[in-house]
């Protein structure tokens, strides 16, 4: 048999990588004949990096999806479906996989044809939406999910409603090692002449360790000789973020407590052999989590492998092994109760012999060559009872591997230090034109959307500018210029209500997904200044993008009757304009069809997201409908040429075709999906998206490979070649929304997609 994982993996730092080759090794070890853990399968390794060569992996890695790049995990799907595997492993937790909670992951399950087994480390009891969606679809994928605890069952079959015949405990594997009798770490400066209280894995604040320092004033007071040894590297994410903050606090607050020399770190990364011989040469380890949302442990299951005495906060997985007096609980953040367990513990020898020796008896059978042999089992009766031909995935509606690669190169190129200028020669900034409220606030938005889907470091870098100039032209009364010269002087006092109402919906979008604190509140403040303009619009796009706006805030400020009063009188300005002019061959808010159209339905469906008016959905659903009929008939978009505009009984115009009807399209379309739960929209979505890569009009593509730039429009001629802000943004953002689409494949999928463009 030949086993598919697909995982973290050593040399990666992490729990779950270190997990999944000690399972590897352990199936293997099944298998005497086999010299290499190649032999038995290949793993597919995730990254936390954006390159594939991050970490030199050991040659039983075959393939690596880079976390935050979704064409990875399609493509690993098929590497997996045509190799000689027979069966495929799943680790599983939250933080490993790519997009929101991890749902990269759900495409590349999707498309695999081999039996499936996942093992799930996190089962959480309060999930998400979307966390709950995971799981769920993991266990609809598998042929059996593996939790490591009676919770975790318990959890599933209650909470996800999996059923129970899905699900089978196979206990967290311990090495299959003894400790040997010249323990070297003994003779180590922390272990030598010392009583060792031992906690070992990776340093991050959820582990509690300030509780242990905490207490060890009162441990030491009766037992001198105690030293307390914290055994581990900081995590990666962690020092990434924040370097080595929290140890730096553990060893204050070790300081300022007076014990400082009964505190020891040793910074490293241990084999199981060398953890092994850590765990039997100290007296007691501890596990001071901070609260029970801990499913499962692998720290403390190799403890209670080695035979250690564990004093432990009751997390879940810890009341279930250290039950049967396999260890001690104290309650969480509790360090005087913990004093007072060491110290009854250290003085009674009799007892602490009798917590290690029940806990040895009971790891014997977790070793891992018997969790190995548990996984053969399962794993043979996936292969037995799989149908091959049962899985037929039609057709994803959004293809991933015609996107081109995502890139904020000409966004880079066109913005300084004041913000994005509008308009470029070809692909060279035209800086004579200078900048825009309009372009800056669309490029707000979509460097939020770019963070959002893989905290893009370059995108949180361009944030603060293009905020930075919307703050800059706000005026004192709260209203905003539009206009600024590239030797930053004001070109206009007041800019137009369409520039007011795309930056009032770039700051609602922010405040909804701001990256910190201080984002936030900088948005708030600005948004509110302007609130006093918000019902004196008096045109129906300016008023559509700022009712965008409000729904983005209103998601965030949800019992805010004063703003949910402006939503209602703003959207009844569009409802007024539809009832006046449609009639049954005109269902549309004017007598004309002008530019950015799609955005009055668009508007209409956040409105109603928030205030539930069953009229302002239906508008919105008729007023799609007519703007689909007109512009997308032909199999492809074509939307409202600016030549002149579609005016009722008129010539409806193909030339000058711009790139925010598009985009406005693209977001009116998946808005309409979240809204209506119907396939059609993503297929809509998708087919206005294309527009960008040629299928338009003259079947020439707008966006640019060389420069990574949208060109400015179709043209009777050709294509306007020069690739300024509004239509490389409007290019991006689109972009972004079908990668946020494709993420929704489980549900869209499912419901299956034979609608005809109409």
């Amino acid at each position: 048999m030949k086993i598919a994982y697909i995982s973290t993996y050593p040399p990666r730092e992490c729990g779950i990588a270190t997990f999944n080759q000690n399972l590897m090794t352990a199936i293997n070890s099944n298998f005497p004949k086999r010299q290499e853990p190649s032999q038995g399968g290949f793993v597919v390794a995730v990254n936390d990096a954006d390159t594939i060569q991050e970490y030199e992996y050991p040659k039983e890695v075959s393939y690596v999806i880079r976390q935050n790049h979704q064409k990875d995990y399609i493509r690993a799907a098929n590497y997996v479906n045509t190799s000689d595997a027979d069966v495929c492993i799943l680790e599983h937790e939250f933080g490993i996989y790519g997009g929101e909670s991890g749902i990269y992951i759900l495409p590349l399950l999707k498309r695999l044809e081999k039996p499936l087994i996942s093992i799930l480390h996190t089962v959480l009891r309060e999930p998400s939406y979307v966390q709950k969606v995971i799981i769920r679809e993991i266990a609809e994928q598998s042929s059996k999910i593996i939790v490591m605890s009676k919770r975790a069952v318990e959890f599933l079959t209650t909470i996800y409603e999996i059923p129970l015949d899905r699900i089978q405990i196979i206990e967290h594997g311990v090495p299959d090692l003894e400790a040997i009798a010249d323990n070297p770490v003994k003779n180590l400066a922390a272990f030598k002449n010392h009583r060792v209280l031992l906690t070992f894995g990776l340093l991050s604040r959820n582990k509690g360790l300030e509780t242990v320092i905490k207490a060890l004033p009162a441990i030491v007071a009766k037992h001198p000789d105690v030293m307390y040894v914290i055994l581990g590297n900081t995590h990666p994410g962690v020092l990434k973020h924040s370097g080595e903050e929290y140890r730096d606090h553990l060893k204050s607050l070790a300081a300022q407590l007076g014990v400082s020399q009964h505190l020891a770190f040793i910074n490293k990364f241990v084999s199981d052999a060398e953890l092994i011989n850590y765990l039997t040469a100290a007296e007691v380890y501890v596990t001071p989590y901070l609260n029970e949302a801990q499913i499962t442990s692998g720290t403390l299951s190799y403890a209670i492998g080695a035979g250690a005495a564990v004093v432990s906060t009751p997390y879940w997985h810890a009341t279930e092994l250290l039950a049967h007096n396999r260890g001690r609980l104290f309650d969480f953040k509790d360090h005087e109760q913990l004093a007072i367990t060491i110290n009854d513990l250290l003085g009674n020898k009799a007892v602490l012999r009798q917590l290690k020796e029940n806990a040895y008896e009971y790891g014997l059978h977790l070793r891992y060559p018997k969790i190995g042999a548990e996984f053969i089992r399962v794993a043979q009766e996936s292969c037995r009872t799989h149908d091959f031909s049962a899985k037929v995935l039609k057709n994803s509606i959004v293809d991933p591997e015609i996107l081109p690669k995502f890139s904020l190169a000409h966004v880079t190129r066109l913005t300084d230090d004041t913000g994005i200028v509008q308009h470029a020669k070809f692909g060279i900034p035209n800086l004579k034109e200078g900048y825009c409220l309009d372009d800056n606030a669309r490029a707000l938005i979509m460097a939020l959307m770019a963070y959002q889907r893989n905290k893009s470091a370059e995108a949180l870098r361009l944030l603060p500018i293009y905020l930075s100039y919307i703050h800059y032209m706000q005026t004192d009364d709260g209203n905003f210029r539009n206009f600024l010269s590239f030797s930053r002087q004001y070109l206009d006092d007041v800019g137009s209500e369409d520039s007011f109402g795309r930056t009032i919906w770039a700051l609602g979008y922010l405040i909804g997904c701001a990256p910190n604190n201080s984002y936030q509140e900088f948005a708030i403040e600005i948004f509110r200044r302007s609130i006093q303009h918000f019902e004196s619009l008096k045109f129906i796009r300016g008023q559509a993008n700022t009712i965008i706006g409000i729904c983005h805030y209103l998601k965030v400020f949800p019992t805010d009757e004063g703003m949910v009063r402006i939503l209602i009188n703003l959207t009844r300005p569009l409802i007024e304009a539809y009832e006046r002019t449609s009639t049954p061959d005109w269902q549309w808010f004017e007598e004309g069809m002008t530019y950015d159209n799609a955005i009055l339905p668009l508007a209409l469906l956040h409105s109603c997201e928030i205030t539930g008016d069953e009229k302002v959905k239906k508008i919105a659903l008729t007023t799609m409908g007519f703007l689909d009929k007109l512009t997308l008939s032909n199999g492809y978009l074509s939307p409202v040429g600016n030549d002149g505009w579609y005016y009722r009984g008129g010539n409806f115009p193909i030339f000058d075709q711009q790139a925010i009807e598009t985009m406005a399209m693209v977001l009116m379309h998946f808005e309409a999906y979240q809204t209506f739960r119907e396939p059609e929209y993503i297929e809509k979505m998708f087919l206005s998206y294309r527009w960008f890569l040629g299928e338009n009009t003259l079947r020439a593509p707008l966006y640019d490979h060389e420069t990574k730039g949208c060109c400015d429009g179709l043209l009777p001629t050709g294509i306007n070649r020069n690739q300024g802000a509004e239509s490389t943004l409007a290019y991006l953002i689109s972009h972004l929304t079908v990668l946020r689409a494709f993420e929704l494949e489980y549900e869209y999928n499912k419901v299956g997609a034979s609608m005809e463009i109409c």
